[in-house]
């Protein structure tokens, strides 16, 4: 097999497996769904892992495989650019997937909607494999949409539920403010480069860079600042950076194998991947990474806060995820590009293991999702607490774990930038450390440890099953093994890959950095081996945080309960504030959805009402009444009165006759 028809294999075996559970779900039965997606699925993997030994090798590749249209010499073509970035969000992308496949056979066994869901997954990663291999912008952006139309249909996939159909719409919506940003900045690209094609817009980077743009008469703007703030916007929606991350917890309503999938390890890196693939043009304008840099901070520290208060063991998951997003948005605006991608792929594994660990939690304990009603479950669920606990180390960053090289190395990336807002960034990225220790083991505390309290739980909203009540137990292999499958890599993806994918020349030409920005350079000099870094991350700052997070939550979750009730009770107007998500979801309804409604009457009213059915329809209406009532006067019905109005008439034509001659 030639290598085109490997990468065309790559994105089409998921697409054939979707078409056939969906189109043919009651023909082919619930083993014929889940077999031909996880076939689809399982090929899609082996061919990126062949792919990648082939990039490895030296063979790149990037070409067309498809021309749409030629329009005045804009090209739209459906492409592949395969480079060593490439490879490694396939290999994520492929594998995460695949154990998502597997894991849904076991938490969807009992729903109506088996086909479908299956379809819909494969869909996805159809739409995800097509944006990360794309070799244009016409093709990003498609796989961009399709991402985002498929996490609609996978959000509100219990469509009976009024809650999942509202946090659809709202996570349709939100991202189509970020895309609308998106289609700008490309819009821009092919009006001022003439193409969209990846390669030829970095040719002409050095001239974008030059130009200028007037957005308001006499303020010029960088025309290249433009365009990547336009670009990030779309990826703040894609990736729920402040304030368009609203979207993302509610999105929680899914089944959670697609929590995993899409907002966890796929999806939601989707603006991460883009940034990194277009660091050729971020690089050329400092204000483009400030920006970027100090929306992530704020998504890593804020977001943090709203996971210490939340009670649905997905939703701490959830805002879990919108931290750690935070974090690789940081090491972004540090250009620090590859310790970006490597935190999300290290991110990728262990938390796509903690949505699966949390939703075999959710299982054992008869759909109950409520941590304050589980606690000692070690005892009966040995296979989930054991991976569940290496996925929160993972998580905090604990020495030797794969989270700790990742997220370590993007603390000391922002700590050697020095674009206006580095020192908040930090500080944020460094506190962020201590928050994610503490509601982690908040969490896992309150799940495995302490006292038994799932007999006191009230019957779940979620339960769709008519299961309440009695002693958890464990989940059948089909969920289980995917989380021993995912919790290996959590330990040690890290650890391997840290040296080339950082250091060595794993990335080659894929992500260019200006030689102003030297975080990586500094950090290369500095690094001598992952072994080495451990040890030493093991007297640093963010160890000790993390350490105290940990023990913090344990003190204050098993030892003594009643001191988080007494600081809820004392710091009420802070509790409030988090328990409202800092009023965001009110500002976004109030003034935004508000203001769009009052515009919208007012136009109504003003436009409508007034000037089209008062002033045209039913003005003309009034005037040609009114008309009608002056003539009916002269209308008597008197021969006489009509005579005397023709010689009248005769003489008024005689006379204007006489006088023109």
């Amino acid at each position: 097999m030639d290598m085109q028809t490997l990468y065309l294999t790559v994105p089409l075996a998921p697409l054939a497996g979707a078409l056939l559970a969906g189109l043919f779900g009651k023909q082919i039965g619930r083993a014929g769904a889940h077999t031909v997606t996880i076939l689809g699925v399982a090929v899609a993997f082996i061919a990126s892992v062949m792919i990648f030994q082939d990039v490895q090798a030296g063979n790149t590749f990037n070409g067309t495989v498809y021309q749409w249209l030629n329009s005045g010499g804009l090209k739209l073509e459906v492409g592949f650019m395969i480079d060593s970035l490439t490879t490694m969000m396939m290999l994520v992308v492929t594998f995460v997937s695949l154990m998502v496949h597997i894991y849904t056979i076991g938490y969807m066994q009992d729903d109506p909607g088996y086909q479908r869901f299956f379809s819909y997954i494969s869909l996805f990663t159809f739409s995800m494999l097509m944006l990360v291999m794309s070799n244009n912008f016409l093709q990003l952006f498609f796989g961009w949409e399709a991402v985002g139309l498929v996490s609609y249909l996978l959000i509100g996939f219990w469509y009976t539920r009024p809650t999942a159909i509202y946090a659809n719409l709202k996570a349709f919506l939100v991202n189509r403010v970020g895309d609308f940003g998106f289609i700008l900045g490309i819009g821009l690209i092919a009006a001022y480069a003439g193409t969209l094609d990846y390669v030829e817009v970095f040719a002409q980077r050095e001239a974008l860079a030059g130009q200028h743009i007037e957005l308001f008469a006499g303020t010029p703007w960088l025309l290249i600042t433009v365009i990547c703030i336009c670009l990030f916007i779309g990826a703040m929606g894609k990736s729920a950076q402040f304030p368009l991350h609203v979207w993302l917890p509610d999105s929680m309503e899914g089944p959670t194998p697609i929590s995993a999938l899409i907002h966890a390890a796929t999806m939601v890196t989707a603006g991460i991947f883009m940034v990194t693939r277009m660091s050729p043009l971020f690089e050329l304008s400092d204000a483009a990474l400030s920006f970027v840099m100090v929306i992530g901070a704020i998504t890593a520290l804020f977001m943090g806060f709203l996971g210490i208060i939340q009670n649905d063991i997905k939703r701490v998951v959830a805002y879990s995820t919108l931290s750690q997003l935070g974090y690789m948005t940081v090491a972004l605006g540090a250009s620090a590009y590859s310790i970006a991608v490597f935190h999300l792929m290290t991110h990728a594994f262990f938390k796509a293991l903690l949505f699966l660990g949390a939703g075999s939690v959710i299982i054992g304990c008869h759909h109950n999702q409520d941590i304050r009603y589980m606690g000692g479950l070690w005892k009966h669920m040995k296979i989930t607490w054991i991976t569940s606990l290496i996925g929160s180390l993972a998580l905090i960053g604990l020495p030797f774990f794969s989270g700790f090289y990742s997220k370590d190395s993007i603390i000391e990336a922002v700590a050697l930038s020095n674009l206006p807002g580095s020192g908040f960034a930090y500080f944020a990225v460094v506190a962020g450390v201590f928050v994610t220790a503490f509601y982690s083991f908040r969490m896992y505390f309150l799940v495995f440890h302490g006292k038994e309290r799932y007999d006191q739980a009230p019957l779940s909203d979620h339960d769709d099953h008519g299961h309440h009540g009695g002693t958890p137990h464990e989940s059948p292999w089909v969920v289980w093994l995917p989380l021993v499958a995912l919790a290996i890599p959590s330990i040690i993806i890290g650890y391997i890959a840290i040296e080339p994918m950082l250091y060595g020349n794993y990335f080659g030409e894929a992500i260019t950095i200006a030689p102003a920005h030297g975080a990586m350079a500094h950090l290369k000099a500095e690094f001598h081996g992952a072994t080495a870094m451990a040890i030493h991350g093991m007297s640093q700052l963010p160890f000790i945080l993390a350490v105290a997070g940990v023990v913090l939550s344990w003190f204050f979750y098993l030892k003594r309960p009643d001191i988080p009730q007494a600081i809820m009770q004392r710091f009420k107007g802070i509790y409030v504030l988090l328990d409202n998500k800092y009023y965001l979801d009110k500002i976004n309804e109030v003034v935004f959805a508000g203001g769009a409604r009052g515009i919208g009457q007012g136009l109504w009213f003003v436009g409508d009402r007034l000037l089209i059915d008062g002033l045209l329809v039913n003005g003309a209406a009034r005037v040609a009444g009114w008309l009608a009532a002056v003539s009916r006067k002269l209308q008597t019905g008197y021969i006489y009165q009509y005579a005397f109005m023709m010689i009248f008439g005769v003489f008024v034509l005689l006379t204007l006759w006489i006088f023109r001659i």
